[in-house]
């Protein structure tokens, strides 16, 4: 089994560009509706580089380059993909690699669909592929980059280690992607960088993943527009008939005790047109119920009067609806409200999502209580010692039962047929190891070679347990690979959406960042630890202290961490979070994170159990 390799250079100073002097690979990717970050092709990308260059804050036409993109636009200003047709618009970032990585090679790694066609692999995934390719790995194990699947480069194909279905790979070479050097300019303000929060690609993320629906390829050019009057004095707003009888805005209240006159009159070629007196107009300076301006990460701008002169009075304020459901108007019926406004040269401002509530009001150290049932406040854990390892064999054999005849399946390890030697011949050598040797594990029942097994267990963290890479049966006391630091845990005198009857336990990780040991992907290589320390709240009642209480042991055995590649910034040998989920935002479930969420304590409860913590360890 291949770890994920070091190919990636993402997202440096976490403004999407490389420090200075250094030549990167420069892959534009956009952000599909599961929260994964879609690679554009290498000629895309040269396409979008070339429009880069001669105008940073323009719009790039996709299908000058690839036909089937046509409907797209990709507004450099917003960093936003807008397709013209449906008025979707996706987030795009500018991703950096290391030159010597796949995409600097040109190489290009892709999977069999279900229409035969192939779909290329996320970039992440195809560094890491092309990484073990080049190493001679057999085979690679994608878990740790959040996917189920097993590669095996012997048979060329993907098997998904639930379903056990199979799929062809293949490897193909392409255009390499495009060279740049140095940092891009202090002027450009890309809306891309850590604090974009955009969530991981588990299933609780998938549902709540909202989009940033602004797009300043619509406002850009409007702006900057005074409403010109049609020579009687009035000024003319088209009513599209998509909303017939329904007001898209409202007026407030005009200045020094003013009116403004409204009348509906049929135009001569039928169009319902409403007109403003001149005389008698729309207020310079009308407050519009909702108006926001739009949502650009790093420049949060506040909505008074003082900066309404950008945008002009009567502006529809349209509040886009995020994938988690709150707002009215979905994003696509957004878009396309846009297109229809701006062809009939009128400006529309799409609002802002809400911000989450991240932290409770302040409180008092004096206010702080330990959790009852809980010896003290704190957690912390040192740097693991290497304890005289187990011989692989023997851990093995300790958990399987010797298969005489064994049947005619796969062994879904090295895919080759029980019944004959093991795709580890010749790789491994054990002594009284068998290449044909077949065992089952106790409690589950799966079969495997036994060098397969051993392969598995050399390529994991060697504590002496070990995991059916089918069922993901735990044998043994599993323990992670969690970085040294310190986790604390008390009440606070506030309450959670959702659980209004009870406090709430807050507990505090923080993990600094170091240099790697042997149990992690590259050792004596350094780690970074981003956004520590780390807050999560848990309700204070009976299953939240259970929760607590088996987290802690989940603590101690270094699994709530682990070194490994961000989802959320693709930045690599970092610390992430290692499939027990958290809750980290107190007041409001805006990013999916947060309360209230009915089924999280049951669905945290489950993952504990997947990493081998149940309540059979709790200490009475």
């Amino acid at each position: 089994m291949a770890r994920p390799g070091t190919g990636t250079l993402v997202l440096a100073n976490g403004l999407g560009f490389p420090p200075s002097n250094v030549a990167r690979v420069v892959v534009w990717e956009w952000l599909n509706e599961h929260g994964r970050w879609r690679p554009y092709t290498a000629a895309v990308c040269h396409h979008i580089e070339n429009v880069l260059k001669e105008d940073a804050r323009g719009s790039v036409v996709l299908g000058q380059v690839d036909a089937q993109l046509s409907p797209y636009i990709i507004d450099l200003q917003s960093m936003h993909q807008f397709r013209q047709d449906t008025g979707t618009m996706r987030p795009v970032r500018r991703n950096f690699y290391d030159p010597s990585s796949a995409p600097g090679k040109g190489i290009v790694w892709e999977w069999e669909n279900d229409n035969n066609s192939w779909t290329p692999y996320d970039m992440d995934i195809c560094i890491t592929i092309q990484n073990a390719y080049e190493k001679q790995h057999p085979w690679l194990d994608l878990s740790s980059l959040g996917f189920c699947y097993l590669i095996y480069f012997n048979s060329m194909s993907q098997v998904n280690r639930q379903t056990q279905r199979k799929r062809r790979l293949r490897r193909r070479m392409d255009l390499a992607y495009p060279l740049t050097m140095g940092s891009i300019p202090k002027s450009q303000s890309w809306p891309v960088g850590t604090n974009s929060g955009h969530p991981c690609s588990c299933q609780q993320c998938l549902l709540v993943n909202s989009t940033r629906a602004a797009s300043n390829a619509i406002l850009a050019s409007q702006r900057r527009k005074v409403y010109a009057g049609n020579g009687n004095g009035t000024m003319a707003v088209r009513q599209s008939n998509t909303f017939n009888g329904t007001a898209l805005w409202s007026l407030g209240g005009v200045p020094n005790g003013g009116m403004a006159k409204m009348e509906q009159v049929r135009a001569a070629n039928g169009m319902q047109v409403t007109t403003f007196s001149r005389s008698q107009s729309a207020p310079s300076h009308a407050h519009l119920p909702g108006q926001n301006n739009l949502n650009r990460p790093g420049t949060q701008r506040v909505a008074i009067l003082s900066t309404r002169a950008s945008i002009p009075p009567g502006v529809p304020a349209l509040p886009v609806k995020n994938l988690n459901g709150t707002g009215p108007v979905h994003p696509a019926l957004a878009g396309m409200t846009g297109i229809l406004m701006c062809a009939a040269g009128l400006p529309v401002c799409l609002t802002r999502a809400p911000k989450p509530i991240l932290h409770p009001p302040p409180v008092n150290k004096s206010d702080m209580k330990p959790v009852p049932g809980i010896t003290g406040i704190c957690r912390k854990t040192k740097k693991k010692h290497l304890k005289k390892r187990k011989n692989p064999e023997d851990v093995v054999r300790r958990y399987i039962q010797k298969v005489k005849n064994p049947p005619d399946e796969d062994c879904t390890i090295c895919m080759e047929r029980l019944a004959s030697s093991s795709g580890y011949e010749g790789i491994l050598r054990h002594k009284g190891a068998k290449p044909e040797l077949v065992g089952k594990l106790g409690k589950c029942g799966h079969m495997y070679h036994l060098l397969c097994l051993v392969a598995m267990y050399n390529n994991g963290n060697k504590d002496g347990s070990l995991q059916c890479p089918t069922c993901k049966a735990i044998y043994g006391e599993k323990t992670g690979t969690q970085p040294p630091g310190k986790m604390e845990f008390h009440i606070i005198p506030h309450s959670l959406p959702g659980y209004g009857d009870c406090k709430t336990i807050r507990i505090v990780y923080d993990i600094p960042a170091g240099i790697q040991g042997p149990e992690h992907p590259n050792p004596g290589k350094k780690f970074t630890a981003r956004g520590f320390p780390r807050h999560c709240y848990l309700p204070d009642n009976e299953k939240g202290r259970k929760i607590l209480k088996l987290l802690i042991v989940a603590w101690e055995r270094r699994l709530i961490f682990t070194i490994g590649t961000s989802n959320t910034t693709g930045e690599s040998d970092t610390v992430v979070w290692n499939e027990i989920h958290h809750k980290t935002e107190f007041g409001s479930n805006l990013t999916g994170h947060g309360y209230p969420d009915p089924n999280y304590l049951d669905n945290v409860l489950a993952e504990l159990m997947a990493q081998g913590v149940s309540e059979a360890h709790l200490k009475d």
